[in-house]
């Protein structure tokens, strides 16, 4: 670093100085005309915090402005104009809409299954104003606000009864604090599945008063496995499917129909923990084999129990279909409270197995079965579509079009590679790192991924509905490579 000689400085710290006394006054700015109706919009709190602030931000870059210079310019504007920005970006929402062009279709950071019109417009209904959440509107009485969906499950998926609560893990502790409390619930050593964010089955057994009895081993567990472990105190029969991994090679596992047996034989329940629960047969869309619901129950399970925004496509929630003795007991327990639905997600539920009752409408109107069913014709030409429009802006990026694989995401079918087709930028002015920084920056903020220094816009989970808007952000980010500097 090159020293300045000492005069030089001394008459540096004499103009920064004096540039430091000309910053305005707190007083005089919060009586500026600009400031009054930043005052009347935000509060006048809020907008005497972002004033300080922003000042207390001019002092710090004049301070550490280099002895070369330049110094902030200095003025009433300039600090109110900055306070508008702090107060504009502390009004907004931190939950806000992106557009996911990873290609994951159940991304968990990103919300996992996005909701259709026909969802979002139920639950747009319930939560305008009153409704008969808890109502019977044909007897005039109170309600119970789970029979706004119950029927709709049951009739989908060919239960006796259901019932639903806030996620999976809650629907499995009901479940095993319902009928197995202080009594042992037998598992597989090789469905011991840790389901994300840390959250265990044995943890969530354990806080549901069951005492876990395990058997087999990781890779084979028989049926006789399950039956030497039974004993006077064993509460009921667990099978987790491995729906976030998969065990290969050599493997054996118990069957549901050998576990129904075994449970008619005890008179123990068998309960199926399916976790991305599917109500369709996957391989009309290329892809392999994943056990649905209505199999699981045709197979004589006691109680089934998934989750509401993975493969089904709903909002979040944990679903429990079975026995109508079961789903009773749950109704009325203590814990059903504390896990229930909120009025906007049971609007959103219902919707979406009303959308079942026509499986074909489902496919149309459901996000996560719509991108499924896409082909590979499709997103090749969504894909050359774009690719073209950002060239036409921006000739001098290596913009190409190139095949890309996709996945479930979620903890779904964690093997499965879906063929789709990705625009790739190779950025000559910044680093792949940088352009997807400014991505995510946008005001709709487009959610990437970086493969060999190369930023890869995956085709499939971007909608045609949203496609105009994501061409537009997409090349308004290219051609603004600038980032303003914020304290």
């Amino acid at each position: 670093m090159i020293r300045l000689p000492r005069r030089m400085r001394r008459e540096y710290r004499m103009d920064r100085n004096q540039i430091l006394r000309t910053i305005p006054r707190v007083d005089d700015l919060m009586k500026e005309p600009a400031v009054l109706t930043l005052s009347g919009i935000y509060g006048k709190k809020e907008t005497l915090r972002a004033v300080r602030e922003e000042l207390d931000c001019l002092r710090e870059q004049i301070i550490k402005a280099s002895e070369n210079g330049p110094f902030p310019a200095v003025s009433a504007a300039a600090v109110t104009e900055g306070a508008a920005l702090r107060l504009e970006e502390r009004w907004e929402l931190s939950l806000r809409k992106v557009f996911n062009a990873t290609g994951i279709i159940l991304h968990t950071n990103l919300g996992r299954a996005p909701l259709g019109e026909r969802q979002m417009e139920a639950a747009f209904e319930a939560m305008s104003g009153y409704s008969n959440l808890e109502y019977n509107l044909l007897e005039g009485k109170r309600g119970k606000r789970w029979e706004h969906y119950t029927g709709l499950i049951s009739r989908v998926t060919g239960s006796e009864g259901a019932i639903a609560v806030n996620n999976n893990a809650a629907a499995v502790t009901l479940i095993l604090s319902t009928i197995a409390r202080g009594k042992e619930v037998i598992v597989s050593r090789g469905e011991l599945i840790e389901i994300g964010g840390r959250f265990r089955i044995p943890e969530v057994m354990e806080q549901s008063g069951a005492v876990l009895r395990e058997t087999g081993c990781t890779n084979r567990t028989r049926i006789s496995d399950y039956e030497r472990a039974i004993t006077e105190n064993t509460g009921a029969l667990l099978k987790v499917h491995t729906s976030n991994y998969r065990i290969l090679g050599f493997t054996e596992e118990a069957s549901i129909e050998e576990l129904v047996r075994l449970g008619e034989k005890y008179q123990l329940p068998v309960i199926v923990d399916l976790g991305s629960g599917v109500l369709v047969d996957l391989e009309k869309f290329g892809l392999s084999h994943e056990p649905t619901v209505q199999e699981i129950l045709k197979k004589g399970a006691d109680l089934v129990c998934f989750s509401g925004d993975k493969l089904l496509g709903g909002p979040q929630a944990g679903i429990i279909a079975g026995r109508q003795t079961y789903i009773k007991a749950m109704e009325n327990h203590p814990l059903m409270r504390a896990f229930r639905l909120d009025k906007c997600t049971i609007g959103a539920l219902a919707a979406t197995f009303r959308e079942y009752l026509n499986e074909e409408g489902a496919c149309e109107n459901i996000p996560v079965l719509q991108m499924l069913s896409r082909s590979e014709e499709e997103l090749m030409a969504q894909a050359r579509e774009v690719a073209w429009d950002l060239s036409s802006r921006l000739g001098d990026a290596g913009i190409s079009v190139e095949k890309s694989i996709s996945m479930l995401g979620g903890g779904s079918m964690p093997l499965e590679e879906i063929p789709s087709y990705a625009v790739v930028i190779e950025p000559k002015h910044e680093s792949a790192e940088e352009l997807v920084h400014r991505l995510a920056a946008l005001p709709v903020p487009i959610i990437a991924h970086i493969k060999n220094d190369r930023v890869i816009l995956d085709m499939r989970t971007i909608s045609e509905k949203e496609l105009n808007d994501f061409k537009a952000y997409l090349a308004g980010a290219c051609e603004n490579r600038t980032h303003p500097g914020r304290c």
